[in-house]
Formats: C-alpha cells, sequence, structure tokens
C-alpha cells in the first residue's frame, strides 16, 4: 500500500480542486498581500497639505501618490477645489476628466 501523503501530501493524491476551494485559496493568497497604510508623521502631513495648496493657489501641477491594501496608484493633475468639511480634493486632469481624493488616502505629494 503507497503512502498518500507522500511529497507534496494531500495535494500529490488529489488531482481534481473544486472552483469554489480554487477560489477560496486565491482569495486567501491577495488577502495574504494586503498592507497596512503607512503612518505619517506631523512633518509629511504639512509638507503634503502645503503641496495640494500651492498646487491650488498656483494652477500647477502635482503627482498624488494614493494608498491602496494591494497596490498604491497615483495621479497627477491640478488641484482645483478642496472641500474642508469633507477633508478631500478635487483634481484635475482636463476640464471633464476629475476625480475627488479624500486626504486621509493620500501617502505623498510630488511636484
Amino acid at each position: 500500500m503507497g503512502k498518500k501523503l507522500e511529497g507534496n501530501g494531500l495535494w500529490e493524491s488529489s488531482r481534481i480542486i473544486l472552483p469554489e476551494h480554487k477560489e477560496g485559496y486565491l482569495r486567501l493568497m491577495k488577502e495574504q498581500q494586503r498592507r497596512n497604510k503607512p503612518e505619517l508623521d506631523d512633518q509629511e502631513i504639512r509638507l503634503i497639505e502645503r503641496a495640494l495648496i500651492d498646487s491650488y493657489n498656483r494652477r500647477t501641477e502635482v503627482t498624488v501618490s494614493i494608498f491602496d491594501p494591494f497596490d498604491d496608484s497615483a495621479m497627477t493633475g491640478v488641484v482645483t477645489s478642496v472641500n474642508t468639511a469633507r477633508r478631500e480634493i478635487k483634481l484635475s486632469r482636463s476640464e471633464d476628466d476629475y476625480s475627488w481624493i479624500k486626504l486621509k488616502d493620500i501617502i505623498s505629494v510630488n511636484l
């Protein structure tokens, strides 16, 4: 009688994986790649806010890095509106192309 759990163990002896098991396994693998948002100190927060205000006042282009638990994104444009009540900015890439971005999601700003 051969050893069922030899080599790769159970996977070695089970050639069939149900779709729902595969989906669950892939979800688990993705979840393990989740990252926490970096903590920004007061100086970094002030530098970000200053760059955003400068973009708004001078109508200069900035690149904003936005936190995502799996893959950060970057957007380039001009800050055309600041909503202090909702703590977000409107970043315009063109006249009809803009995004509202929450300040808490911004991790850096480059001029």
